[in-house]
Protein backbone atom coordinates (compact mmCIF):
# COMPACT_ATOMS: atom_id res chain seq x y z
CA UNK A 1 0.00 0.00 0.00
CA UNK A 2 1.41 3.34 -1.05
CA UNK A 3 1.44 6.23 1.41
CA UNK A 4 -0.13 9.37 0.05
CA UNK A 5 1.46 12.67 1.23
CA UNK A 6 -0.74 14.84 3.43
CA UNK A 7 -2.00 18.27 2.32
CA UNK A 8 0.81 19.98 4.34
CA UNK A 9 3.49 17.76 2.73
CA UNK A 10 2.11 18.55 -0.72
CA UNK A 11 2.31 22.30 0.01
CA UNK A 12 5.92 21.92 1.17
CA UNK A 13 6.80 20.00 -1.97
CA UNK A 14 5.13 22.63 -4.16
CA UNK A 15 7.00 25.47 -2.39
CA UNK A 16 10.30 23.62 -2.73
CA UNK A 17 9.78 23.05 -6.46
CA UNK A 18 8.79 26.67 -6.95
CA UNK A 19 11.96 27.93 -5.21
CA UNK A 20 14.29 25.51 -6.95
CA UNK A 21 12.80 25.91 -10.39
CA UNK A 22 13.57 23.66 -13.31
CA UNK A 23 16.34 21.16 -12.73
CA UNK A 24 18.24 18.99 -15.10
CA UNK A 25 19.94 15.78 -14.18
CA UNK A 26 23.72 15.73 -14.61
CA UNK A 27 25.01 12.45 -16.00
CA UNK A 28 27.50 10.69 -13.69
CA UNK A 29 30.99 10.51 -15.11
CA UNK A 30 33.46 7.95 -13.92
CA UNK A 31 36.40 9.35 -11.95
CA UNK A 32 39.72 8.03 -13.20
CA UNK A 33 42.35 7.59 -10.49
CA UNK A 34 45.56 9.55 -11.00
CA UNK A 35 47.84 6.68 -9.99
CA UNK A 36 48.82 3.80 -12.23
CA UNK A 37 47.64 0.35 -11.31
CA UNK A 38 50.50 -2.08 -10.75
CA UNK A 39 50.79 -4.80 -13.34
CA UNK A 40 49.96 -8.30 -12.08
CA UNK A 41 52.98 -10.45 -11.30
CA UNK A 42 52.75 -14.05 -12.50
CA UNK A 43 53.10 -16.66 -9.75
CA UNK A 44 56.42 -18.14 -10.94
CA UNK A 45 57.91 -14.70 -11.46
CA UNK A 46 56.93 -13.82 -7.86
CA UNK A 47 58.76 -16.92 -6.59
CA UNK A 48 61.83 -15.92 -8.60
CA UNK A 49 61.63 -12.34 -7.21
CA UNK A 50 61.38 -13.66 -3.65
CA UNK A 51 64.57 -15.64 -4.25
CA UNK A 52 66.25 -12.53 -5.72
CA UNK A 53 65.30 -10.52 -2.62
CA UNK A 54 67.27 -12.94 -0.49
CA UNK A 55 70.28 -12.68 -2.82
CA UNK A 56 70.29 -8.87 -3.29
CA UNK A 57 72.80 -7.90 -0.64
CA UNK A 58 75.94 -9.83 0.08
CA UNK A 59 76.92 -10.40 3.67
CA UNK A 60 80.51 -11.00 2.52
CA UNK A 61 81.02 -7.32 1.86
CA UNK A 62 81.22 -5.56 5.21
CA UNK A 63 81.70 -1.82 5.37
CA UNK A 64 83.52 -0.31 8.32
CA UNK A 65 81.49 0.13 11.50
CA UNK A 66 79.68 3.45 11.71
CA UNK A 67 79.18 5.50 14.88
CA UNK A 68 75.75 6.55 16.17
CA UNK A 69 76.32 10.25 15.52
CA UNK A 70 78.41 9.77 12.37
CA UNK A 71 76.90 11.08 9.13
CA UNK A 72 76.63 8.81 6.11
CA UNK A 73 77.38 10.06 2.60
CA UNK A 74 77.85 8.10 -0.61
CA UNK A 75 77.52 8.95 -4.28
CA UNK A 76 78.40 7.08 -7.41
CA UNK A 77 80.71 8.65 -9.95
CA UNK A 78 78.82 10.81 -12.43
CA UNK A 79 76.36 12.22 -9.88
CA UNK A 80 76.42 16.00 -10.08
CA UNK A 81 77.53 17.80 -6.95
CA UNK A 82 74.53 20.16 -7.20
CA UNK A 83 72.09 17.21 -7.18
CA UNK A 84 73.91 15.62 -4.25
CA UNK A 85 73.86 18.96 -2.39
CA UNK A 86 70.06 19.18 -2.90
CA UNK A 87 69.71 15.65 -1.52
CA UNK A 88 71.91 16.43 1.50
CA UNK A 89 70.02 19.61 2.37
CA UNK A 90 66.60 17.93 2.11
CA UNK A 91 65.43 20.03 -0.84
CA UNK A 92 64.31 17.02 -2.88
CA UNK A 93 60.75 15.73 -2.69
CA UNK A 94 60.58 12.52 -0.63
CA UNK A 95 58.20 10.14 -2.42
CA UNK A 96 58.41 7.10 -0.12
CA UNK A 97 59.66 6.15 3.32
CA UNK A 98 60.80 2.93 5.01
CA UNK A 99 61.17 2.59 8.77
CA UNK A 100 63.67 -0.14 9.75
CA UNK A 101 63.92 1.21 13.28
CA UNK A 102 63.92 -1.69 15.77
CA UNK A 103 63.99 -4.49 13.16
CA UNK A 104 66.34 -7.44 13.26
CA UNK A 105 68.95 -7.72 10.50
CA UNK A 106 67.10 -10.45 8.51
CA UNK A 107 63.80 -8.52 8.66
CA UNK A 108 65.50 -5.26 7.70
CA UNK A 109 67.34 -7.02 4.85
CA UNK A 110 64.11 -8.36 3.37
CA UNK A 111 62.17 -5.11 3.94
CA UNK A 112 64.88 -3.04 2.22
CA UNK A 113 65.08 -5.35 -0.80
CA UNK A 114 61.30 -5.29 -1.28
CA UNK A 115 61.19 -1.52 -0.72
CA UNK A 116 63.81 -0.84 -3.41
CA UNK A 117 62.04 -3.23 -5.79
CA UNK A 118 58.70 -1.46 -5.18
CA UNK A 119 60.32 1.95 -5.66
CA UNK A 120 61.68 0.81 -9.04
CA UNK A 121 58.27 -0.57 -10.02
CA UNK A 122 56.45 2.67 -9.12
CA UNK A 123 59.23 4.87 -10.56
CA UNK A 124 60.03 6.51 -7.21
CA UNK A 125 63.22 8.55 -7.30
CA UNK A 126 63.87 9.91 -3.79
CA UNK A 127 63.18 8.12 -0.51
CA UNK A 128 63.93 8.31 3.20
CA UNK A 129 64.97 5.26 5.18
CA UNK A 130 64.89 5.45 8.97
CA UNK A 131 67.42 3.13 10.62
CA UNK A 132 67.79 4.63 14.09
CA UNK A 133 70.97 5.46 15.96
CA UNK A 134 71.45 2.10 17.64
CA UNK A 135 71.02 3.24 21.25
CA UNK A 136 68.63 0.33 21.92
CA UNK A 137 70.88 -2.35 20.46
CA UNK A 138 73.32 -4.59 22.27
CA UNK A 139 76.47 -2.63 23.21
CA UNK A 140 74.67 0.56 22.05
CA UNK A 141 76.23 0.28 18.58
CA UNK A 142 74.31 1.14 15.39
CA UNK A 143 74.09 -2.32 13.79
CA UNK A 144 71.36 -1.47 11.26
CA UNK A 145 73.05 1.78 10.29
CA UNK A 146 76.28 -0.07 9.48
CA UNK A 147 74.44 -2.79 7.54
CA UNK A 148 72.32 -0.24 5.64
CA UNK A 149 75.48 1.67 4.68
CA UNK A 150 76.90 -1.56 3.25
CA UNK A 151 73.69 -2.73 1.54
CA UNK A 152 72.96 0.58 -0.17
CA UNK A 153 76.48 0.82 -1.60
CA UNK A 154 76.09 -2.67 -3.14
CA UNK A 155 72.87 -1.84 -5.00
CA UNK A 156 73.28 -0.46 -8.52
CA UNK A 157 69.82 1.14 -8.29
CA UNK A 158 71.10 3.47 -5.53
CA UNK A 159 72.88 6.46 -7.04
CA UNK A 160 73.52 8.32 -3.78
CA UNK A 161 72.54 8.46 -0.13
CA UNK A 162 73.31 10.68 2.82
CA UNK A 163 72.22 11.30 6.39
CA UNK A 164 69.08 13.41 6.68
CA UNK A 165 68.94 16.87 8.28
CA UNK A 166 68.04 17.01 11.99
CA UNK A 167 64.34 17.75 11.32
CA UNK A 168 64.02 14.55 9.24
CA UNK A 169 65.86 12.18 11.56
CA UNK A 170 69.46 13.42 11.49
CA UNK A 171 72.02 10.64 11.73
CA UNK A 172 69.19 8.15 12.40
CA UNK A 173 67.85 8.36 8.83
CA UNK A 174 69.15 8.58 5.27
CA UNK A 175 67.88 10.13 2.07
CA UNK A 176 68.33 7.79 -0.88
CA UNK A 177 68.44 8.82 -4.55
CA UNK A 178 67.44 5.97 -6.86
CA UNK A 179 68.27 5.44 -10.52
CA UNK A 180 65.64 6.50 -13.05
CA UNK A 181 63.99 3.49 -14.68
CA UNK A 182 65.26 2.62 -18.16
CA UNK A 183 62.80 3.54 -20.88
Amino acid sequence: MKHRPSKLDQLDIALFREDVGDIEQIPQEKIIPATKRPQPIPRFRKQRLDQEFNDVFSEDYEAKAVGSEESLAFKRSGIQERLFSRLRSGRMHIEAELDLHGMTIPLAHEALAKFIHDCKHYEIRCTRIIHGKGWGSKHHKPVLKTKLNSWLQQTDDVLAFCSAPIEDGGTGAVYVLLRRPAK
